[in-house]
């Protein structure tokens, strides 16, 4: 593979993964996996991967800290690179949440990235937790697949049309920003976010845009089905030149999974839409803790301007759980990526861990 694809970023997620694995296993009581619903006792989501955090628990008394982590180490071969194997580390997370009565805080870094620093923010809410305020760097409320915890999501990465948004267009994603949030279990669990946050900057002229905005609202009209749209303007107060809105549904019933989001938009390049579907099965073993989980998705994007294009992706794969702290994933997409001049197959095999 060579030290060009490895480097110090595989070097310092490596240190991360071996400090995190040779933990000792009583670090974490277990938890039976048994969808949709974790067992009491199992690991809660972070704040910025959804999770409530500890304050949400009204017999909990008194200050409440704790440290959270997790290493994915993956192996890849793909077609247009000649099957060329390439290992990473994608994350080698670590972070820490606090709560106090009405206020959380949370950071995190990642040991793999560029940008160690992924997420710092302080959260203050009402009593019942209806209306809850949020500012620092955290993601920004706009689209599903981009909002759901990376370990909940049955797929290793969260796709082409994700990161055609965010990587190649900077709409979405982690910013620092100012967010208010409104909750309302009475009203079918519904959900509305919306903030400003800061534009994207230009590597290039050492500049940033002016500021964005994000909208989300989602609702839970019964306990199987949970429906939301959310939207992006980019540069919101020079006349919005960007902008996409998305509409996504997730049906769980049982063991099994179903989702899908539509997304719509104009871009540099001119209008765009785009498709995401999943669809994943968790079948337990027998044996405590362990289940295995079949997936299966599809993507497809379609740039309509004067640069007309297209991409899209096809994918399968089987995971391996243990409990709440280990999965091992293999996956096999078909696709046709931003910039590809022709498809090909990509096989990858994801080992994950976390505490």
């Amino acid at each position: 593979m060579g030290e060009g694809r490895w480097g110090e970023k595989g070097r310092r997620g490596l240190l991360a993964t071996v400090l995190l694995l040779g933990m000792p296993a009583w670090a974490e009581p277990e938890a039976t996996v048994e969808p949709p619903k974790p067992e009491p006792g199992a690991l809660e989501e972070p704040l910025s991967e959804g999770g409530e955090g500890q304050a949400a628990d009204e017999k909990k008394k008194g200050p409440q800290v704790s440290a959270f982590g997790r290493v994915y180490a993956r192996v890849s071969a793909d077609e247009r690179e000649g099957y060329e194997r390439a290992l990473s580390i994608p994350s080698a997370r670590v972070g820490l949440s606090a709560s106090l009565s009405r206020l959380d805080a949370e950071v995190t870094a990642d040991l793999s990235s560029k940008n160690i620093l992924k997420d710092a923010f302080v959260r203050v809410s009402d009593k019942h937790k209806r209306l809850r305020l949020y500012g620092g760097q955290f993601k920004a409320p706009f689209l599903a697949r981009e909002l759901a915890s990376s370990w909940s999501l049955p797929v290793m990465r969260r796709g082409l049309v994700a990161d055609y948004l965010e990587d190649t267009h900077q709409m979405g994603g982690r910013r620092l920003g100012l967010m208010g949030e409104v909750s309302l279990k009475e009203a079918w669990k519904l959900k509305v976010s919306g903030g400003v946050f800061q534009g994207a900057r230009n590597e290039e002229l050492d500049t940033r845009a002016s500021e964005d905005a994000a909208l989300r609202v989602s609702v839970r009209p019964f306990k199987a089905l949970t429906v939301g749209a959310s939207g992006y303007l980019a540069e919101v107060f020079k006349g919005t030149r960007n902008v996409a809105v998305a509409t996504d549904a997730t049906l769980s019933l049982g063991a099994l999974e179903l989702s899908g989001e539509y997304v719509n938009g104009k871009l540099p390049t001119g209008p765009f839409s785009a498709q995401m579907g999943l669809a994943s099965y968790t079948l337990p073993l027998g044996l405590e803790g362990w289940a295995v989980q079949p997936v299966a998705g599809a993507e497809m994007l379609q740039l309509r301007g004067p640069l007309r294009a297209r991409g899209y992706g096809f994918l399968g794969g089987l995971n391996v759980l243990y409990s709440e702290h280990f999965k091992a994933m293999f996956q096999a997409e078909h696709a046709l990526r931003a910039g590809d001049e022709a498809p090909g197959f990509e096989y990858s095999l994801q080992l994950a861990t976390r505490f």
